[in-house]
């Protein structure tokens, strides 16, 4: 069964929405299940402002993208970087093992979204 953190962010997801003129966006999806996350990076000197998220899937895959987003606001990319998928679900006191890939998605889409930010801060630097 999911624990109670993991009902709370389900049913109170905390940073659902979109960041208009984010600097990193990054997308992750798996096929198997369906799930689709999209998270959204403010960063100003190297630190995460702010960070959103919209995600299309199961319960686990709602409360791990609002797990990462509380776990990343006010990190350096860094720190943002060093966050993996077990550090997501166990913040969330752990996810039934068929539910581990969802951890997976939510560190992937971080990820994707700082590496995002960081081909186009190379860009325009």
């Amino acid at each position: 069964m999911y624990s109670d953190k993991v009902l709370d962010h389900f049913t109170n997801p905390r940073n659902v929405g979109e960041i208009p003129d984010a600097k990193g966006i990054g997308e992750v999806g798996n096929a198997k299940c369906g799930d689709i996350m999209r998270i959204y990076l403010d960063i100003e000197n190297d630190l995460i402002k702010d960070v959103k998220f919209k995600t299309f899937g199961c319960g686990a895959a709602v409360a791990t993208s609002s797990m990462l987003t509380e776990m990343v606001k006010g990190k350096t990319v860094e720190e943002a970087l060093k966050i993996s998928n077990n550090a997501v679900a166990e913040a969330l006191d752990g996810l039934p093992p068929l539910k581990m890939h969802c951890s997976n998605l939510a560190a992937d889409a971080l990820h994707a979204a700082i590496k995002n930010y960081q081909e186009r801060d190379h860009q325009t630097g």
